[in-house]
């Protein structure tokens, strides 16, 4: 019996792309990406960049034979990608690799066969046999002209007829098709999981770029990946197209070439090494230009503190999750997560507002109880204990000891970024809210009046007391950059979570 391993070896079997964007270049980034270990095997050598394909140059398959065999002689595999082949003499090669070598990897095919220009790249002989090698893979991923050719129809114009035709080709093969829905129009590029007896849609926002060169290749090698780590289909293909999405979201950064470039394939990772940069006091170093507030400081006090948040609002609005929530695409299991870790940091919130006494334990009181309410309505249909994560508990902690063991002055420093920024945030998502949001409860509380003038007061406070102690001002301005970061790592939990999720 197989056992996944917690780092999964994939092989590639590809062509080549000097640029980085496609072939193996690509597969290996996505499969390190994915939390693999990547083997590659060329099938062909490509002189392309991001402009178009200038020449191939494909190797005799004898060569392809003794790449094959060099990886098979040393080295186990979890899993096989296989992307460009090119004509029926190397397809019949890897069809007797997979034959004789396969037998417990999960086995992932791209079927390159129609170039972006619509082109059919293969012979008639030679789609015949890529259908016949489709039959031993375990997962195929066409775009929808390949499914069409697969299917021998026309290409589908919509998304129920896309799913039909993977369903009768899942029949008539034996195997799991992923549908991709990025060459439909349209504000979805969705992708779904469909075998002969089921479709399981995994919702994907589509990304105005003209950069998702190799975004096939980068796809199914993730894929692979994480199949070859013991994930069901569905859940890897959840994974794949999330780390994608971010992935092109980002692509137009990258400044690499003059016609559809690649995406970013480490966009995920860079972010996740820098929330976990332990640096002290890098708290106020955040490289990330300040953003104006919408609730205006009262005076020169709290203009010091806003300078020390707003680095951290900008980086805030650029989270998967702000951005995901705004738009009603954030995953519900995401949200919930934010939901538990919020009802747990309430109460010590709460608690922390209580100990500063006056007005402010009266907003604990008033604008808690509103968001307290929200949550119950959202969490009644979970029967569990909320348990803090890292980050609510060291954010929580934080608080209570800056109002129970620190002057005033400081005390409201640290909890004046929950009014301000959540202020901030929602009132720049409350644009995008309407009544079919799945989220307008959530945007109508930190957008409303009610919270604005909640905030008005908060700042005004903070005002007033730095203005009395103005000794204070620099490590006050230090505690509200401290609790901005958490902010910012509260809000971004939920996309890490997922990221690192292996049960």
């Amino acid at each position: 019996m197989h056992t996944a391993p917690a780092l999964p070896r994939v092989l590639t079997i590809a062509g080549t792309d000097p640029t980085g964007g496609a072939g193996v270049q690509a597969d290996i980034k996505s499969i390190q990406a994915a939390g693999g270990y990547s083997y590659s095997v060329v099938t062909s050598l490509v002189a392309q960049n991001t402009t178009g394909v200038q020449e191939i140059f494909t190797p005799p398959t004898e060569f392809l034979r003794t790449q094959l065999r060099s990886v098979t002689d040393d080295v186990a595999i979890d899993a096989i990608k296989i992307g460009m082949l090119g004509t029926t003499e190397i397809i019949e090669v890897v069809r007797d690799f997979l034959t004789a070598h396969a037998q417990h990897c999960k086995v992932v095919l791209d079927p390159v066969m129609v170039a972006s220009s619509s082109d059919r790249l293969l012979t008639r002989e030679a789609e015949g046999a890529l259908r016949e090698l489709a039959s031993l893979a375990d997962v195929i991923t066409p775009n929808l002209p390949e499914l069409a050719v697969l299917a021998d129809e026309d290409p589908a114009e919509n998304w129920d007829t896309a799913i039909a035709q993977a369903q009768r080709l899942a029949r008539e093969l034996g195997t799991t098709v992923i549908v991709k829905g990025g060459h439909l129009s349209g504000p979805r590029a969705d992708n779904a999981v469909v075998t002969a007896a089921s479709v399981h849609r995994v919702p994907v926002t589509r990304v105005d770029t003209k950069n998702t060169h190799g975004t096939g290749c980068s796809f199914s090698s993730a894929l692979a990946t994480r199949l070859g780590a013991g994930f069901d289909t569905p859940a890897a293909t959840e994974w794949a197209s999330r780390w994608l999405h971010e992935a092109i979201a980002h692509a137009d950064a990258l400044g690499v070439g003059r016609g559809h470039g690649p995406v970013d394939h480490g966009h995920v990772g860079r972010r996740m090494q820098r929330a976990a940069d332990t640096r002290p006091e890098h708290f106020l170093l955040l490289d990330a230009p300040p953003t104006p507030p919408l609730a205006q400081p009262a005076g020169p006090h709290t203009q010091a503190l806003w300078d020390a948040s707003a680095p951290y609002l900008t980086a805030i609005m650029q989270l998967p999750f702000i951005r995901a929530l705004g738009d009603g695409t954030l995953d519900r299991a995401d949200f919930m997560f934010y939901l538990e870790q919020d009802a747990y940091y309430l109460t010590k919130y709460a608690r922390s507002l209580h100990a500063l006494g006056g007005a402010w334990a009266t907003d604990a009181d008033a604008a808690i109880a509103d968001e307290q309410e929200m949550q119950r309505t959202w969490l009644a249909e979970l029967d569990r204990e909320t348990l803090p994560s890292p980050v609510t508990r060291a954010y929580a902690d934080f608080l209570l000891a800056s109002t129970l063991g620190e002057p005033a002055a400081i005390g409201q420093a640290a909890v004046l970024p929950c009014y301000w920024l959540y202020y901030e945030v929602g009132a720049r998502l409350a644009e995008r809210n309407h009544k079919a949001h799945p989220y307008r409860d959530w945007l109508a509380t930190y957008a409303g009046d009610g919270f604005y003038e909640a905030v008005r007061g908060a700042i005004e406070r903070c005002e007033a007391t730095l203005a009395a102690n103005p000794d204070s001002l620099d490590a006050a301005v230090r505690a509200c950059a401290v609790a901005s970061r958490y902010e910012l790592d509260f809000f971004d939990q939920a996309d890490r979570a997922w990221v690192v999720r292996d049960v």
